[in-house]
């Protein structure tokens, strides 16, 4: 196929050359009618490409079959039988590829390290969650992807499940090893899905972990706007094989996803896939190169325990490792990561990826350079120089890996949709929780509807709160109390 083609970007270009007058939604029409005091912070751009997908940027019947050819350049860039946009973000596709595989009621194998976007969509479709447990890291209080082998006890345990999904990268940049996940699924003839949010990047490069088409995967979602260049909310999602069937994958997405999708967002991903085609191994060398270099720079400084393959990888860890997240545990200068990332915020306008009670990480991508990189570096050696004033925050109170695991008691849409009360943290142990409970970023919840909640967890999360955690879907954010079920 001719990646020199992008063929939203040629459509968007011809509606302008042609002269194109809408009386049709957006109603700002071109910017025309926008404040300006927003066109000079958003920019005239914005508001000129901001036109409707059909009878806009195509015609009323889509003859013009603009983003049809998008898609199928895509799927033939990372190697994918077929390739679907979706400007609602991963968030959305995730929620699709469960519903091709799964329906009310039905058990689907998940990694008990899936995003809240994962939970959201057994909550909204009443699939049965299998729980797989992940490889806990117990002395660096982290989990990594779950082994092939877990799920394949998983369908040996529960053989009427109808598939499995697996997060891989993780916002650690931690991998599972899919080719071997993927084998598991196929020898009993179930679909696997890939939650690849954070591996948009992984089919441009063969230094970068294996990418989740090339191991075999069923369906998988990548978030273009995380490590590649879409724009925020642009995401795709990948179908290869007959163990999932495209037009099911479709409708499913045409029922959740939004009748009003944006040109902007999809201009980004077909401007994204070929820039990858045509300069994508250039540009993710030089990052990997940048990465190497900024690593061995933090390296440096005492008491910055930057992780990498040594620390992430091996026998009861992860099968892979991104190496451009970079992750600095400083758990042993007694400071968390939220300190240090407001910190970095406030005094040098550095934000990072990530904070959690021990680590922060900064997301490199094929953008940053060596002005960017010094920055960061900057930044982050007067943050050793200022440790000592960082210290003295609340400890996070962290379970051991076997105090994380709950009971799910009542399925997670049966409780979210139940009768709930509100009631004081302290009488919340031993209830079943109605809300998700997660620590953001990186997204993952602690407590699902559903699950019956422990003092260890509830202590974890409330101590962590008290040390700049953020719960941001909790009901009550400061979790002074909490959202059950009330049982009968």
């Amino acid at each position: 196929m001719d990646h020199s083609e992008a063929p939203v970007l040629d459509a968007l270009a011809a509606y302008h050359r042609e002269g194109q007058l809408p009386f049709t939604p957006p109603g700002h029409k071109q910017g025309r009618g926008a404040d300006p005091r927003v066109r000079e912070v958003l920019g005239d751009a914005v508001f000129r490409s901001d036109v409707l997908a059909i009878s806009g940027l195509d015609d009323r019947e889509s003859r013009g079959k603009v983003l049809e050819r998008a898609q199928e350049l895509m799927a033939d860039a990372v190697h994918a039988e077929q390739t679907f946009f979706s400007t609602c973000g991963s968030s959305l596709s995730v929620k699709s590829a469960m519903l091709s595989v799964a329906g009310p009621g039905e058990k689907l194998l998940v990694g008990r390290d899936a995003h809240k976007s994962v939970v959201s969509g057994l909550i909204l479709s009443g699939v049965r969650p299998i729980w797989v447990e992940p490889q806990w890291d117990a002395s660096r209080h982290l989990a990594h992807p779950p082994a092939a082998a877990a799920f394949a006890a998983g369908f040996d345990e529960h053989p009427d499940a109808r598939g499995a999904l697996v997060t891989s990268p993780t916002p650690y940049g931690t991998c599972a090893d899919l080719a071997a996940v993927a084998a598991a699924c196929h020898e009993r003839g179930k679909p696997l899905i890939v939650d690849e949010a954070w591996g948009a990047h992984l089919p441009f490069h063969p230094d970068l972990p294996a990418w989740a088409m090339d191991a075999g995967a069923d369906v998988c979602v990548t978030s273009v706007h995380k490590m590649g260049a879409g724009l925020e909310q642009g995401s795709v999602f990948h179908q290869q094989g007959d163990l999932v069937d495209p037009s099911v994958l479709k409708q499913r997405e045409d029922l959740l996803g939004t009748t009003s999708p944006s040109v902007l967002l999809y201009a980004g991903l077909d401007g994204w896939r070929r820039q990858m085609v045509e300069h994508g191994h250039g540009l993710l060398q030089d990052a990997l190169d940048l990465a190497a270099g900024v690593r061995a720079e933090i390296s440096a400084l005492p008491g910055f325990d930057v992780r990498g393959a040594d620390e992430f990888t091996g026998p009861g860890l992860a099968y892979a490792l991104d190496p451009l997240p970079v992750v600095v545990d400083i758990a042993g200068l007694g400071v968390t990561g939220y300190r240090a990332a407001d910190w970095l915020r406030e005094h040098h306008r550095v934000n990072l990826h990530l904070a959690d009670h021990r680590r922060i990480s900064a997301q490199l991508t094929f953008a940053d350079d060596k002005e960017t990189a010094g920055r960061l570096l900057a930044a982050l050696r007067d943050l050793h120089a200022h440790i000592g004033s960082l210290r003295g925050t609340p400890a996070v109170e962290v379970p051991a890996p076997g105090d994380l695991r709950l009971d799910l008691a009542v399925l997670p849409r049966d409780a979210f949709f139940g009768p709930a009360e509100q009631v004081a943290a302290p009488d919340a142990a031993g209830r079943v929780c109605a809300e998700m409970l997660t620590p953001y970023p990186p997204g993952i919840p602690a407590v699902l509807p559903g699950e019956r909640i422990t003092s260890p967890v509830l202590d974890y999360l409330r101590s962590g709160v008290s040390a700049g955690m953020v719960v941001p879907d909790a009901s009550d954010a400061s979790l002074d109390s909490v959202r059950v079920l009330v049982e009968d």
